[in-house]
């Protein structure tokens, strides 16, 4: 089964909003080292793990098990975060029609073996500041989609993409798009 909390249309608008009102989140709110990383193309790895590590911070505050990297969902991930920056389009289907299932269906082994399944997807742009990890799960987590997916007990896994850059702006500062595939599978015994 493929879940998807939130219109397209909404997603956008919802988000777009989000990371204009969103403030600057101080670092000692978190335990997570690079929180506060301003986006630069040497620090994507930082700007993941960061992402990761707060995503987690949220799931502890609820009381639930924390998500573990998956390198295969990543892969789904920055694929995505790559071609929203490139082709300059913000939306969970590309515009030739690539989905969250077919990026994952398609292009990596994620489903196999799988007997049954749940994907779900958050993406988020900003530029500058609004860039940083921290903004960007504070603008999720003010969003009652995103944050339904973060805090989804089901979820087990999530592969987190970060590419540099965002949809149709050029130029003025650093910026980043992110987007996270969350997932669990329960798998064919063998």
């Amino acid at each position: 089964m493929n879940t998807r909390n939130l219109s397209l249309g909404a997603l956008t608008t919802l988000l777009a909003v989000a990371a204009l009102a969103v403030p600057n989140v101080a670092s000692a709110a978190t335990s997570c080292a690079n929180a506060d990383l301003v986006p630069t193309t040497e620090n994507g790895p930082a700007l993941r793990t960061a992402t990761l590590c707060l995503l987690n911070e949220e799931r502890a505050t609820a009381g639930l098990k924390p998500l573990a990297a998956n390198t295969q969902l990543r892969r789904a991930a920055q694929k995505h975060s790559l071609q929203m920056v490139r082709d300059s389009f913000f939306d969970h289907v590309s515009p030739a029609g690539t989905t969250l299932m077919s990026r994952v269906r398609t292009g990596t082994t994620y489903l196999r073996g799988a007997l049954n399944f749940a994907l779900g997807e958050n993406i988020a742009y900003g530029s500058g500041y609004l860039a940083t990890p921290a903004n960007t799960l504070k603008g999720w987590m003010d969003s009652p989609g995103h944050r339904k997916n973060i805090l989804n007990g089901r979820y087990r896994h999530v592969g987190v993409g970060v590419a540099m850059g965002a949809p149709g702006i050029e130029g003025g500062g650093p910026a980043a798009t992110y987007t996270t595939a969350f997932g669990t599978r329960i798998l064919r015994s063998r």
